[in-house]
Order: C-alpha cells, then structure tokens, then sequence
C-alpha cells in the first residue's frame, strides 16, 4: 500500500502482515543510504549483493565494523558481497565506533539478530 504523507510531501510504503519479503530493490549510490542498507546486512544470514556502493571513508569504516561482528566481504568494482552467516561479537571496539558518529545504526539489527547488546 502506498501512502502520501501530507506533512512532507514524500511518499512512504507501509507493509503490513507477517509474509516475509523478497527480491531486488535498486538504491542509488548515496552515503546516507549505504550506510543503513550496510547495517541491514546483520539481519540475514543469506549473502547479500550491494551494486553502486561508493567506496567512502565512512563506508569503508562500517565495513570494518561489520566484519569484527562477523560479516565477510568482497568488494568487484562498486559492487559490494556481503555475508554474515553468524554474529561473532556483539560488542565493538571503540577505536572503530569513534571513528563514524553513524556506527550506531548497527545496533537495531544487531539486537534483531541475536536478541542482546
């Protein structure tokens, strides 16, 4: 079901049930959103294909991070492979999270994930 919202103007989709999704979906290359969808990554334990990724500092860092907690990686070009088959850590260094004020975008899908902090 698609919905206006009529404060903003934008549009918003609403899902509703208990089916589960699947599928491709096509982002455009932006940080602000590759640094969410990255995050996501940590609620499957099927691979994922990210296409048009740009190779950011931020970017790169989340990457970091999401493989301490346990994802593999592999970058052809701007598409990027992700695969997080089960969460190692829970917890990450600070030496990491310091660096990008977005790290804590991983804490949703962690906690989806393994039900703890």
């Amino acid at each position: 079901m698609m919905l206006k919202d009529s404060r903003r103007g934008s549009r918003i989709l609403r899902i509703e049930g208990g089916q589960p999704l699947s599928g491709e979906l096509r982002i455009y290359p932006a940080k602000n959103a590759a640094l969410p969808i990255l995050a996501a990554s940590l609620l499957t334990p099927e691979p994922i294909t990210l296409l048009e990724v740009p190779r950011l500092r931020d970017v790169e860092v989340m990457l970091e991070l999401l493989s301490h907690l346990g994802t593999r990686y592999q970058w052809e070009g701007r598409t990027l492979h992700l695969h997080t088959p089960e969460i190692r850590n829970t917890h990450a260094p600070y030496e990491l999270v310091g660096q990008m004020r977005a790290s804590f975008i991983v804490w949703g899908a962690l906690l989806a994930r393994v039900g703890e902090g």
